[in-house]
């Protein structure tokens, strides 16, 4: 009488663990799903600049880095070289779900589509921004993809 109890008793545990374990990894499956989404929703959009090179020929940037540096430092993201650029000019940065533009301070203004920014200001598509005496176009995602394009 003990055996088959015992048999019972075994296979009903074995059940119990086979459901515990399938039910763990249906709930792990849903979490990755769900922070998945969540990633996919932060992504932070495609940017594209349109700007003037040192050798005054037209250049087109796209960035997908959710803060890119204008000025005349080398190291800047989008290098203007003009004296009238600050080595950190102004900075680009996508938080909130906007794209926002920050003067830093910069020695001759940033302004955004003519109005002077002395506060960090949204953007949106065919924006004009000059730093300075230099001029950048700003489109939202990426379009034409010309020879001179740079990808970064």
């Amino acid at each position: 009488m003990s055996g088959p109890i015992l048999l019972v008793l075994r296979l009903s545990m074995t059940l119990s663990l086979y459901f515990f374990m399938g039910w763990a990894f249906l709930l792990l499956w849903r979490n990755f799903k769900i922070e998945s989404e969540l990633l996919a929703i932060r992504k932070t959009p495609p940017l594209t600049l349109t700007f003037k090179d040192p050798k005054n020929k037209q250049k087109t940037k796209h960035f997908r880095e959710p803060e890119i540096s204008l000025g005349r430092d080398p190291h800047s993201e989008v290098f203007l070289d003009n004296e009238t650029v600050s080595a950190h000019h102004a900075r680009l940065s996508y938080h909130h779900g906007q794209w926002w533009l920050e003067d830093l301070d910069s020695t001759n203004g940033t302004t955004l589509n003519g109005e002077d920014v002395e506060t960090p200001t949204i953007i949106i598509g065919n924006d004009e921004i000059h730093c300075g005496d230099a001029g950048l176009t700003v489109r939202l995602g990426l379009s034409d993809l010309s020879p001179n394009t740079q990808k970064i």
